[in-house]
């Protein structure tokens, strides 16, 4: 047996991690990656509202008093019309100050701002299962003491069964667009690689204009349309060629 000098044998050592190498990357399989987006439209059975009841005097205590007296009649009503307790919750609170600002004297003075009031708001969201009674349930409220907000969504109450069609459709728009894809080049299509999905986009709120609709004796006019529903999904093939 010869013996190679260690320099000689450190270089051959290294040739060959690199052809090594080199093989393992020739070798690395061809793919393809796609994605696509399924969509489900359905008649939505549920709506969610956000009303808002905002007060403003002079001190916090006569603001907070006249809020929630307006605020005690709305959730009173809600559940006179049906509306479970599960389905009415307070999303946010606030008490501030109103101030008014001097103007700047010649001098180039700032005197401080002073309090004139307190204003509170409170802000209620509702979940109406029963849309029949979404137009009287929003005109009570509103003639009870509701005055901001109005932000409405509609939306399936079984989410999860909409979604899971989605995410079906989606696969397949992407297994025919890859299909589509390799025939065009004159490949085919190996084993999946990877599977993934972007997540759910769900109805949004939407605001509720106030109009001519919100008087005593007429149901505020609601069309609820459709709801839509979707996912994306990413899929990775081996290319078979």
């Amino acid at each position: 047996m010869i013996a190679l000098p260690k320099p000689a044998l450190i270089c051959l050592i290294a040739l060959g991690l690199t052809q090594s190498y080199a093989f393992a990357e020739e070798a690395k399989p061809a793919t393809i990656s796609v994605s696509a987006t399924g969509t489900m439209a359905v008649v939505p059975d549920m709506a969610t509202v956000r009303l808002g009841v905002v007060r403003e005097a002079k001190t916090a205590r006569q603001a907070l008093d006249a809020n929630s007296q307006a605020m005690t009649a709305v959730l009173a009503s809600m559940k006179d019309a049906g509306v479970e307790d599960k389905d009415l919750q307070t999303s946010s609170f606030n008490i501030q100050p109103r101030y008014i600002y001097p103007r700047p004297q010649k001098s180039g003075e700032q005197k401080q701002p002073t309090i004139v009031g307190y204003m509170v708001s409170n802000a209620l969201t509702i979940r109406v299962r029963d849309l029949s009674r979404l137009g009287t349930i929003l005109d009570e409220a509103v003639t009870l003491g509701v005055n901001s907000d109005g932000n409405i969504s509609f939306a399936s109450s079984t989410p999860e069964v909409v979604l899971e069609q989605a995410r079906k459709k989606a696969v397949t728009q992407a297994v025919a667009k890859a299909k589509t894809l390799t025939e065009a080049a004159n490949v085919g299509l190996g084993r999946i690689l990877s599977i993934n999905e972007n997540g759910a986009r769900a109805p949004r709120p939407r605001a509720l204009q106030r109009t001519a609709a919100f008087k005593e004796d007429a149901a505020v006019p609601i069309a609820s349309g459709e709801s839509s529903y979707s996912i994306t999904v990413n899929m990775t093939w081996e290319l078979a060629q």
